[in-house]
């Protein structure tokens, strides 16, 4: 009797142990802030220095260099307080590890139900056979099957994307029951196939299981390559291709939904129920992007399957980690904390980053600094993909309010036809929906607007970042797909800046300081743009014309000037070098940052208040996910991509060439004076303008050297060079 109390005591115990952790680097934030203090103090000095100095300027020029010292206080003004306002993030950051094994144990395989959203809108842009391998990832998630579903919505209202999910759920029957046999990691076909250390490539199931992929994959491919599904597969799968008729286009049709696999029927093969859902679309109602399409899956999910957990994902996204749903359940199910977290962000990864990461995608410092910041606030941002959210939050539940039991009966199995008004154009008129119910309408990046809106209710949110990356995507692979996601991004930040969901007044009162500086932290990069885009063109111009812009060399006040910039680049590359990146990686990042601010960033500013103005309308760009066969060598050789004529290349062009063409005048003027006077003055703004040169050589070799498809087309060049020249030529004569 004694034994049976002392086991359920433990038991009792093991119970009450929670099932994550929240951890903080305290010696590493104490040594930040010391570092950040002394940087503040130098941009203080750059401050009162500007101020002051003006009396030394050249009498002759007073009035114009007076003014130019003027934009240069309000530039830096800008900068320094736009640095605070980044500090934000790293003040507090928290880091969270899971225990699965608690989990296990606590709840077996009594689990809450799980339904996984993956969005698809274009099988040209989104190859169908990319989009099932990334459903047959989560299909095969360590999660009992009868309690998973997953929801594959086409925005593009595709036959072929419809006709490869029906091969996929075919070959789900084989492919779930042998990932959980022996263990497969990772859970995408492909990516399991194309692994050389998966140890299964000899035995007879694995190869069994290659060989079906592959007949499978060629199928798919086949049908895509020709545009058309094969007549046999009509046949076969006759209910679900009953749904087009000749009249169906991508703009233009009923709501489409089939049920592929029903796993809430008994005595069905243990897989998850499988589920393709294409919204009516029509011209004349606006179909709200890829937030039209989940607030969709979420009505049609609720009279299917109803899972209390929602997980969404791009259709690129595929699954890494099979036991990402365990550990983001810890997060949420823990008896302590988890009651407070509405949803779970796992970071944004990509499988095709090159070694040194080209366009700087990864953002790592992003994903392993700044939102573990965020979680130390209050919580990341919900950043659209890789997200497991509870399902009454995201439908509007305020915290505090009481949650509704979840039913163990099984959903009523209805008909298809009493779902489909679920997902028509009318059934959102008069409602919630957009608004205070589900993902938020009326903005280009409704992920993040919808976070906030869910935090300023109260609730909290969790970042988890395993050592097995949770989910893989595919990253641009040339330049202009970068530039276009990213001008995107900032687009929509800004948008929520200017809009009355803005964290500054709509935050106010219901989340944190710190929170609401790091939500301003993104909202702020379109109009960073000017700031930078001014500044370098006005160093670069200056340097020409011989404006001193910085104090001499050998005075005193060229060390804070001095300080905040090699401090700051030493600091940021220290902290990208513990976020695994290399020096060369850091250095190409330090390209894209200077890329995007006077590119993507740029037009991002100028759409928004085109948009505020009524000029112009919010659009959501697809990014490709495809590249042609050179273009792919070329990106694995790191060599950028230009290819395409854009007007945001035309910028880059231009200003890469006024900074070279500046650059060598003041080069030859340094070489010809007998004295050492004009490096003593103008060495700051030779310092600055030979970096922007050197980190902007691969765009002269795209411009001037390389012959390949790869390189920028001789108009942009053209133009730019004409451009530079012509700007250069003003300020000489002025």
């Amino acid at each position: 009797m004694r034994k049976e109390d002392d086991r359920f005591r433990l038991v009792q115990e093991g119970d009450r142990e929670p099932l994550f952790v929240t951890r903080r680097r305290t010696g590493r934030v104490i040594t930040f802030r010391v570092f950040a203090a002394s940087v503040f103090g130098c941009i203080c000095s750059i401050w009162f220095y500007r101020v002051t100095a003006p009396s030394e300027i050249d009498e002759n020029r007073t009035g114009f260099v007076r003014f130019i010292w003027l934009v240069m206080l309000t530039l830096e003004i800008w900068f320094g307080l736009y640095w605070l306002v980044v500090q934000s993030l790293r003040w507090n950051p928290v880091w969270r590890f899971t225990f699965t094994d608690r989990l296990s144990r606590r709840y077996g395989n009594d689990l809450p139900t799980l339904d996984v959203f993956v969005c698809t809108a274009d099988p040209v842009i989104e190859p169908p056979l990319m989009v099932v391998n990334t459903v047959l990832s989560v299909a095969a998630l360590d999660y009992p099957p009868e309690k998973l579903a997953v929801y594959l919505s086409d925005d593009g209202g595709s036959e072929l994307t419809f006709y490869a999910l029906a091969e996929a759920a075919e070959f789900a029957g084989v492919w779930v029951p042998f990932c959980k046999r022996f263990n497969v990691e990772p859970r995408s076909p492909a990516a399991y196939l194309s692994s050389t250390a998966n140890g299964l490539e000899s035995s007879a199931a694995a190869k069994e299981v290659a060989e079906l992929y592959r007949e499978m994959a060629a199928r798919i491919e086949t049908a895509t390559k020709l545009r058309r599904v094969p007549e046999e597969a009509r046949l076969k799968y006759g209910d679900g291709f009953s749904q087009w008729d000749s009249d169906v286009t991508q703009r233009n049709h009923g709501t489409i939904l089939q049920i592929l696999v029903d796993g809430r029927k008994k005595n069905t093969v243990a897989i998850p129920t499988l589920v393709y859902l294409s919204r009516e679309k029509r011209p004349q109602h606006h179909h709200h992007f890829k937030a039209g399409a989940m607030n969709a899956l979420i009505r049609v999910s609720s009279k299917i399957t109803c899972g209390r957990i929602i997980l969404n994902l791009d259709c690129d996204m595929y699954s890494n980690n099979s036991k990402s749903a365990l550990d983001a359940l810890c997060i949420l199910l823990d008896e302590k904390e988890g009651k407070e977290i509405a949803f779970v962000q796992f970071p944004q990864c990509y499988e095709n980053i090159t070694r040194n990461d080209l366009y700087g995608s990864m953002m790592r410092v992003i994903a392993d600094v700044e939102f573990n910041g965020l979680d130390g606030n209050g919580g990341p941002l919900y950043i659209g993909t890789g997200c497991f959210h509870r399902r009454d939050v995201i439908c509007g539940r305020k915290y505090g309010e009481v949650e509704e039991e979840e039913s163990e009966e099984i959903q009523e199995i209805l008909e298809p036809e009493m779902i489909k008004a679920l997902a028509s154009c009318t059934y959102e008129e008069n409602s919630q929906w957009g608004k205070e119910m589900g993902l938020k309408y009326g903005c280009p990046v409704e992920d993040v607007i919808t976070g906030l809106a869910i935090q300023c209710r109260g609730w909290k949110s969790a970042y988890l970042t395993p050592k097995k990356k949770a989910f893989l995507g595919v990253a641009p692979t040339n330049l202009h797909q970068m530039l276009v996601q990213q001008r995107r991004w900032s687009e929509g930040d800004f948008q929520i800046l200017l809009s009355e969901y803005s964290p500054v007044w709509y935050g106010q009162g219901k989340i944190g300081l710190g929170l609401i500086l790091g939500y301003c932290c993104y909202c702020l990069w379109a109009p960073s743009s000017v700031p930078v885009l001014v500044y370098s063109v006005l160093t670069s111009l200056c340097l020409l014309k011989g404006i001193p812009l910085f104090p001499k060399v050998s005075s005193l006040w060229f060390f804070p000037f001095g300080y905040v910039t090699v401090a700051a680049n030493a600091y940021s590359l220290a902290e990208f070098l513990w976020c695994g990146g290399t020096f060369r990686g850091w250095w190409n990042e330090q390209r894209m940052w200077l890329y995007r601010r006077t590119s993507s960033f740029v037009f991002g500013f100028i759409d928004t208040i085109l948009k505020k103005l009524g000029a112009s309308e919010s659009a959501f760009v697809i990014t490709a996910k495809v590249a042609e066969e050179e273009a792919a060598e070329r990106y694995e050789k790191e060599v950028m991509e230009f290819g395409v004529e854009s007007p945001m290349f035309l910028l880059l062009g231009t200003l890469g060439m006024l900074n070279l063409f500046c650059s060598a005048a003041a080069a030859m003027g340094l070489m010809t004076s007998r004295d050492g006077q004009h490096f003593q003055t103008m060495g700051m703004q030779f310092v600055i303008t030979g970096v922007l040169v050197v980190l902007n050589w691969p765009l002269y070799q795209g411009m001037l050297l390389r012959n390949d498809k790869g390189k920028m087309p001789v108009t942009v060049t053209v133009k730019s060079v004409v451009l530079a020249l012509s700007a250069c030529t003003c300020i000489a004569f002025l």
